[in-house]
């Protein structure tokens, strides 16, 4: 194995330039102004101590950009992970306890394991499984769960966890009268702060300035002393290295949510990364720009979150906001960050005492605004118009992840998207030929009326590989065209199957040929095969079919096969022409 296929350091800091240090410092400066807030926040997303959100945003940078692929990819926590992370270890531990964070920890050297071995058995092809409509429902609920989770935070009273909006929402219903007003006051001010910022200044570090401002105000008013909850005292530096407790019973209550977690942060990864690389690409960056490859990251986010996992850190992800604010900056190599870590280690060493006096209202403004945003409306709009089939699906996901859960609903989505490729694979599409006027050309009589058809002669067009799951569905439909021509007092001689976009055929389906030759023989019916591909011919020549059928029966094109079969003399005793 090469060494540098899986450790993208090897090729781009050898050829690194001067040139591009600037760039990657600015990036990773800026970057890191908008980590350190969102990282607190998501660990208290997570059910964890904020500092451990510091902790997930320092060693895990440093190893992808030993391991990692994409230059620009800002990895570190993510709202979806967090959440993932207090659904599954808050069926185990409460959160916040010393098990609980035992819990989360194992999972992030968990997940790490799984995505390293999914890339180096070379599986990153299971994101395909995961389809645009599945993760649009599944974002936008997981959004508002995620959004609504922070109500206790923003509200200032005690509601208790759950993964269920309406669980959440009845329980703010009842608990509203024990509202803190000065915390409610604080969480309002930073959210509408926020909002007011991304519309005017969206540059402008936003979580940065509410953090310090909230911060200022409830150390000058004493506001924590009227009830507003804040982070309180926060340890320095970085923990010791240690490997993480992974008991047998613990592996098997994780492993579920361990899955989830891998796959959900791989797939969020890889999307923003492929959406990146081409739009801020920058040819004057060290060495060729590499292709973000599926695998390569796996690999990746697989030694982040297992280092990371070392040092006190949780499941981490590839972050939108996060890597666009990067790739902006004018990121052009991983060192971009390596800067980002290092400036987290160094608050982390120097200044964590001010962080004591952040409100917890704050925090939970910023993953509000944060997550809110996610909410996919225009997915809606567009599946409405475009797939109707697909806008199921999301529907599916969405209410699914709602009402079940967050892994339920991921679940659901995927098994639905899986069942409506089934149904679609045993129905495939079929369409009745005819020529085009003054040409050679067969297209769908029903999308061309002008298409010419002829009297006794049935051409067929079927769209997809004939196989065990879908032959009998080709013989009933096949038996419908007949039985309609028969309705209307038209006698059938031949049927024409234009085979050319077919390229599988297996030994289910080569039998259900055979069951369908003979059984429009009995009805005066002869079976002709055109645009028969290599594959095809080859499974037909093995099995014998092609044998059975000769070169009588078997064409290059529809065309001959109509030409030829419209000279025969039984066609000229019904009478009719050609065309």
């Amino acid at each position: 194995m090469n060494a540098r296929t899986w450790l993208p350091i090897l090729t781009w800091l050898p050829n690194y330039r001067r040139a591009d240090l600037r760039s990657d410092l600015a990036a990773g400066l800026t970057t890191a102004i908008m980590l350190i807030p969102q990282a607190m926040a998501y660990a208290m997303l997570a059910g964890l101590p904020p500092i451990h959100g510091l902790y997930a945003a320092t060693i895990p940078l440093l190893a992808y950009a030993v391991f990692g692929s994409s230059r620009q990819l800002a990895v570190g926590p993510v709202a979806m992970d967090s959440l993932l992370v207090a659904v599954g270890v808050g069926a185990l531990a409460r959160a916040g306890t010393p098990a609980f964070i035992a819990y989360a920890i194992s999972l992030a050297a968990m997940v790490g394991v799984i995505q390293l071995g999914m890339g180096l058995a070379r599986l990153g092809a299971l994101v395909n499984f995961l389809s645009r409509p599945v993760i649009s429902g599944f974002t936008s609920a997981a959004a508002l769960i995620i959004g609504l989770s922070q109500l206790p935070h923003l509200l200032g009273i005690e509601l208790g966890r759950s993964a269920h909006v309406h669980e959440l929402l009845l329980a703010a219903a009842q608990a509203i009268h024990q509202t803190s007003l000065p915390t409610l006051a604080i969480g309002l001010g930073s959210v509408v702060a926020l909002v007011l910022l991304a519309r005017l200044r969206p540059r402008f570090p936003r979580a940065l300035l509410v953090m310090v401002a909230g911060t200022v105000l409830v150390w000058a008013l004493g506001l924590d002393a009227r009830g507003v909850a804040i982070v309180g005292e926060v340890p320095r530096g970085l923990p010791r290295p240690a490997l993480p407790s992974l008991e047998l019973s613990t592996l098997r209550e994780l492993l579920p949510t361990a899955f989830a977690i891998a796959l959900v942060s791989f797939m969020e990864a890889i999307s923003v990364a492929k959406a990146v690389v081409s739009k801020y690409a920058n040819p004057d960056a060290a060495g060729p720009t590499p292709r973000v490859d599926a695998n390569r990251e796996l690999v990746g986010l697989g030694a982040a979150n297992l280092f990371g996992s070392l040092f006190g850190g949780y499941p981490v992800a590839g972050g939108f906001s996060r890597t666009a604010v990067n790739a902006q900056a004018g990121a052009r190599t991983q060192l971009a960050g390596v800067f980002t870590a290092l400036v987290v280690i160094l608050t982390l060493a120097l200044l964590t005492p001010l962080f004591h006096d952040l409100p917890k209202a704050t925090l939970a403004a910023i993953i509000m605004t944060a997550v809110f945003s996610l909410v996919d409306v225009e997915m809606v709009r567009r599946l409405w118009t475009l797939e109707r089939t697909e806008l199921g699906l999301l529907i599916l996901t969405f209410v699914g992840t709602l009402a079940l859960g967050i892994v339920q609903g991921l679940a659901m989505g995927v098994a639905g998207s899986m069942v409506a490729f089934v149904v679609r694979q045993t129905r495939p599409h079929t369409a009745v030929l005819g020529r085009l006027p003054g040409t050679t050309i067969y297209r769908n009589v029903a999308r061309f009326p002008e298409a010419v058809t002829v009297p006794g002669i049935v051409a067929v067009r079927v769209d997809a590989q004939l196989y065990f799951g879908n032959v009998e569905f080709l013989e009933r439909t096949l038996a419908q065209l007949l039985d309609q021509a028969a309705a209307k007092g038209q006698v059938t001689r031949a049927l024409v199957l234009d085979a050319s976009a077919v390229n599988r055929l297996d030994s289910s389906a080569d039998l259900g040929l055979r069951e369908l030759d003979d059984s429009l023989l009995a009805r005066g019916v002869e079976l002709h095969f055109a645009g028969v591909k290599g594959p095809v011919r080859d499974m037909m020549q093995r099995s014998g079919l092609a044998e059975r059928l000769g070169t009588r029966r078997l064409w290059p094109s529809v065309h001959e096969a109509m030409t030829q079969l419209c000279s025969g003399a039984e066609f000229e005793a019904l009478d009719t022409a050609c065309y």
